[in-house]
């Protein structure tokens, strides 16, 4: 492991993230606002990296180096990125969690007055879910010039699914294809929220977590503070959009307009949101005696801000009965799709898997048939497949165990596996104390830590930030 690279490339990664506190800081400033919080952060930050950048060298990278810069890359944002926090009165420990939540797009929150905060670190919260979004790594490689080899690295660890998706031969062209899609359908959806009546200050934090399927609100009661239905919808629409593969997108304008639905997980990803809605909608009329049209609205609203691991909220849903909730766990796990903003599983990977669990059962009854697993018509590699296997074995390893520390530490088993997968899967919300209308304040110490690198874990993939924990990482 080479050190000096990676201190180098963190220094890059915090000199860009002192200016981007800039933004906020103007913010403040319009809001006539303390400017301490922001000048302070943008002081420590700014110099930090300049610091770091001392450690320049010329020497070639290797693939450590890559999975070294994206998992300490995101762990140093969060640290950083939390300073705005604390110099507002919030604890370290809750600063850190908040900021963690916030670049991993987890949406979960230990604010319990969110309104009593000043605009311009709400403005921060938000944007830093954002930023988080389409990944601060990707930012970086598509602002700093000549990365080369180095940059497929990087794309490589932070990329969101089983394979990394390049639309160009260089990634640096990729990764700023990417960033120019996101910010296009960002675009749209502010004036979207501003036609139909939203703030321009709040159209920008609701839509910074849609499009990141991030969910934190500058608002207790995230969207349902709103009471529009047609604020509820245009969010259901974006956040559907940010939980598609954003690649695709660019292949169906650019490509073959017909790839959008030729393309086997977003058809997937499309029936298993129509499904689940449809399923909801007829137990919230059942049980709570709804009427459909809301039923409708509620759970439309909820499956897709769910699954995609958005995670915001018009109703508390912890009202709901036991089988509708039972409905919002499994989508829990699902998640997105790969390419997107979203969390989770990711919707390829369970259909990799029921393709692979239909193989077999195939085999079984024809052992000497030779069949592999395809999709998209094209046959998936074994090796990918075994990847697959392993990280979902991994993800439900680490969901159990961050859960049985929760009930270790006195939380109720609701609140355990809700808060466990809601933080790995980037969710946001869980059940119980974690519900869509409180907040994760009351989870001990302990527990916070156990959440926060589940939140981490979650966001790269599982893989990079479990690399570094192995004796092999470090070895030269």
């Amino acid at each position: 492991m080479n050190f000096r690279i990676v201190l180098y490339v963190l220094g890059g990664l915090l000199r860009l993230l002192g200016l981007l506190m800039l933004v906020p800081l103007g913010v403040s400033y319009y809001y006539g606002e303390s400017l301490t919080p922001f000048l302070v952060s943008v002081l420590i930050t700014t110099l930090t990296g300049f610091l770091l950048l001392s450690y320049k060298t010329e020497e070639e990278w290797m693939r450590k180096e890559g999975f070294a810069i994206v998992a300490l890359g995101w762990l140093a944002a969060a640290f950083f990125g939390a300073i705005p926090f604390v110099l507002d009165g919030i604890s370290p420990l809750n600063s850190l969690f908040e900021s963690m939540s916030g670049f991993t797009t987890t949406g979960s929150t230990i604010l319990t007055d969110i309104e009593s905060h000043p605009k311009g670190i709400l403005f921060w919260r938000g944007m830093i879910q954002w930023l988080g979004g389409m990944g601060i790594i990707v930012l970086f490689i598509a602002i700093l010039p000549k990365l080369g080899v180095a940059g497929r690295q990087l794309f490589r660890a932070e990329a969101p699914g089983p394979t990394e998706d390049k639309l160009k031969p260089r990634v640096r062209e990729t990764a700023r294809i990417l960033w120019m899609i996101y910010f296009v359908i960002s675009f749209l959806q502010v004036v979207a929220l501003m036609l139909a009546g939203v703030s321009l200050y709040d159209s920008l934090n609701h839509m910074f977590t849609t499009m990141a399927c991030g969910g934190f609100s500058n608002y207790t009661l995230s969207v349902g503070a709103f009471y529009s239905p047609l604020v509820e919808y245009i969010i259901t629409f974006f956040t559907f959009v940010a939980g598609a593969n954003f690649a695709l997108y660019y292949r169906a304008i650019f490509v073959d307009k017909n790839l959008l639905f030729k393309d086997e997980e977003f058809r997937f990803y499309t029936a298993l949101i129509l499904a689940a809605s449809g399923l909801l909608t007829f137990l919230l009329w059942r049980d709570l005696g709804t009427d459909v049209f809301d039923s409708f609205r509620f759970s439309i609203f909820h499956i897709v801000t769910i699954m995609t691991s958005t995670g915001f909220a018009t109703t508390d849903f912890n009202l709901w009965s036991d089988s509708a909730k039972m409905i919002l766990i499994i989508v829990m796990f699902i998640g997105a799709c790969a390419g997107s903003t979203g969390g989770g599983i990711k919707v390829v990977r369970i259909l990799i898997l029921l393709k692979h669990s239909r193989m077999e059962l195939f085999k079984a009854l024809h052992p000497r048939a030779i069949k592999g697993v395809k999709f998209n018509n094209r046959n998936v590699p074994e090796e990918i497949v075994n990847s697959i296997v392993s990280f979902v074995a991994i993800y439900l390893l680490i969901f159990v165990s961050s859960a049985l520390i929760l009930s270790v530490l006195g939380m109720d088993i609701i609140t355990s596996v809700t808060a466990s997968i809601a933080t790995l899967g980037n969710i946001g919300p869980g059940l119980n104390v974690v519900g869509p209308m409180g907040s994760f304040d009351p989870i001990p110490p302990l527990g916070k830590l156990v959440l926060i690198a589940n939140m981490w874990i979650g966001r790269l993939e599982v893989y990079t930030v479990i690399l570094l924990f192995t004796p092999e990482f470090w070895n030269r």
